[in-house]
């Protein structure tokens, strides 16, 4: 691959998404694990988005028809929550809702590679976000997950989400040192973030909090995911330049941090070489 012309994200882009979220928020509905269920619905809120976790089957269905966004975390696998992603996917689906896929841990064992699969096979997901391992994983290539982290060398991460793509027909964001935005004609590599995210749990379900925000005030889901993906990595940036003594304090930076973010100007940004088209 050769590097070609950045695409054009400006900072008055970004602030444009932004104030979109904030003029008219997108109520986004998190199927997500309990681990990290409060993070995501903060998360979700400071983007200046509207959470509601409906998670069990009946009531994930008729929730999703009211909803601007669905974000399916197989972080947990329990049967009534499957059972209610798939009632709320037929919904989405229904009224033409964009969902987002976060398939947390996939690759590390066989149940969730087939609950994974599963809903793969039966859902057109918007958003399939993962960290590298989780990428490869669900496109079948080698991949090494350990519980829920990406472990190994994933040198060809970019092919791999492309791939990905091209066979889903969903917009793939790959996290990692760099993250990676892909769909079947196009690759992005974006520098954004700090290694303080590595530190906290739950950063990654967070991440895919934020695409389904994004993308339930966004009509363009290419521009909600490059967006969205920038935005969170900048706001870990920006929440280690506050004073913290350790993870629990870089946290709350963190929130803070988006929540600053989505309240105010954010045009001055300066994005020069942080996006790159590399395909």
């Amino acid at each position: 691959m050769s590097d070609t012309d950045s695409p054009d994200v400006t900072g008055d882009e970004l602030a444009d998404s932004l104030r979109a979220i904030a003029d008219a928020p997108p109520l986004v509905q998190a199927l997500t694990n309990e681990v990290t269920m409060n993070d995501v619905a903060n998360l979700i809120l400071h983007w200046d988005a509207l959470p509601v976790m409906a998670d069990s089957p009946g009531d994930a269905g008729e929730m999703a028809q009211g909803a601007d966004a669905v974000l399916f975390n197989t972080g947990q696998v329990p049967e009534p929550k499957v059972e209610a992603m798939h009632e709320a996917a037929q919904a989405a689906a229904d009224f033409n809702i964009p969902v987002v896929l976060d398939p947390v841990g996939v690759g590390s064992t066989p149940t969730r590679k087939s609950v994974a699969q599963t809903l793969l096979d039966e859902v057109s997901f918007t958003v399939i976000k993962g960290n590298y391992g989780e990428i490869s994983a669900l496109a079948g290539v080698e991949a090494d997950v350990k519980g829920v982290e990406s472990v190994g060398d994933y040198d060809e991460i970019e092919e791999t989400a492309r791939s990905l793509a091209d066979s889903t027909g969903s917009i793939v964001v790959a996290s990692g040192v760099e993250d990676i935005v892909a769909d079947a004609d196009s690759v992005y590599r974006l520098t954004a973030g700090h290694e303080m995210l590595g530190e906290v749990v739950g950063t990654g379900c967070m991440l895919g909090a934020t695409l389904a925000a994004f993308n339930g005030a966004l009509e363009d889901a290419h521009a909600a995911a490059l967006h969205g993906t920038l935005a969170f990595g900048i706001a870990g940036e920006r929440a280690a330049d506050l004073n913290y003594e350790g993870p629990a304090s870089y946290r709350t930076n963190f929130h803070d941090t988006v929540a600053g973010l989505a309240g105010g100007a954010v045009t001055d940004f300066d994005l020069d070489g942080r996006v790159d088209r590399i395909a």
